[in-house]
């Protein structure tokens, strides 16, 4: 099978990242206006309760299919799902960013979409300080 295709959710891409930071410190981060600009742009007020729709300010509509505060949040993000998840690092110290998105159109969007959650996971480490002394 192709890199990135699968037989129930299409195409699909998935980034992580490691931070030296508590997850409810990231969870919480993610989840205040700021963090959500980052992720699904300037202006969206995320809601928490499954059902509640939201709109992007280029028009992306979505609705929350789960939300458990401190862990994931699950969405429709127009035609595509994304699922965004924070847990304890293996090694106890430190969280686990996770963005993973599926029912992607084709390899391309999935290749977009790569590079669109890299570089939010990097802003994300920005924001919070956490990229310090890796440079």
């Amino acid at each position: 099978m192709t890199t990135g295709l699968t037989r129930d959710a299409g195409w699909e891409i998935g980034v992580s990242r490691t931070l030296p930071l508590p997850p409810a410190a990231v969870w919480d981060f993610l989840m205040s206006p700021e963090g959500v600009e980052l992720w699904l742009g300037e202006g969206v007020r995320l809601p928490t309760v499954k059902g509640e729709t939201y709109e992007t300010a280029d028009g992306v509509r979505g609705e929350i299919r789960s939300c458990r505060p401190g862990d994931r949040v699950r969405l429709t993000y127009g035609t595509s799902t994304v699922q965004v998840t924070v847990s304890a690092a293996r090694s106890g110290a430190g969280a686990v960013l996770r963005f993973h998105q599926e029912r992607l159109a084709d390899a391309q969007e999935r290749e977009r979409r790569r590079a669109h959650w890299k570089a939010v996971a990097a802003e994300v480490e920005r924001a919070l300080g956490a990229d310090r002394g890796r440079e």
